[in-house]
């Protein structure tokens, strides 16, 4: 009985209460064809369940559309000197809803906006050591004003947290 109590109680907890709903008379107003458009620079914290900072990075980002298609060049410099890139290659399906892919997300991320807000979902092929983890991220985007972007995202296995990542994008001056 305690099980059954205990896996209910972790079940409940579990769930979110956030909707994009929520943020869609929020302003400004998120485009992501303007936001994700040109040069910008993030800086980021990827945190383990407990909440403990495991690894800071920055991200050199060069964005670009054509008609309905947006690409999005991500260049990661770690603070264990590792880097990595991974091109994001978007496609508006609606005016607020949008798909993506890259080399390292399994099957095709669904996202849409809502007024200031940016819901993303995917499952990320993670390197870890030697190991690669197929992770969940439901990545929240909120426009702060028209040069920044704060993102948080919550990282899942199998239903249980196991981290977030959070970072402040940034537009450069093109």
């Amino acid at each position: 009985m305690k099980f059954i109590i205990l896996m209910s109680m972790l079940f409940i907890s579990s769930c979110s209460n956030q909707s994009l709903e929520n943020y869609k008379s929020e302003n400004p107003k998120l485009n992501l064809r303007t936001f994700f458009n040109g040069k910008l620079f993030a800086q980021g914290i990827v945190q383990d369940r407990s909440g403990k900072v495991i690894q800071r990075f920055d991200v050199d980002i060069n964005a670009s559309w054509k008609d309905n298609q947006g690409i999005i060049d991500e260049k990661f410099s770690y603070s264990d000197n590792t880097k990595s890139e991974r091109v994001w290659k978007l496609t508006e399906k609606t005016p607020f809803k949008y798909e993506g892919t890259a080399h390292d997300v399994i099957g095709v991320a669904n996202g849409e906006v809502s007024g200031n807000a940016f819901l993303f979902e995917y499952r990320l092929n993670v390197p870890v050591g030697d190991t690669t983890y197929s992770i969940n991220f439901e990545d929240w985007m909120y426009l702060l004003d028209q040069k920044t972007l704060l993102a948080k995202a919550s990282m899942t296995k199998w239903g249980f947290r196991v981290g977030e990542v959070t970072l402040v994008m940034t537009k450069k001056d093109n």
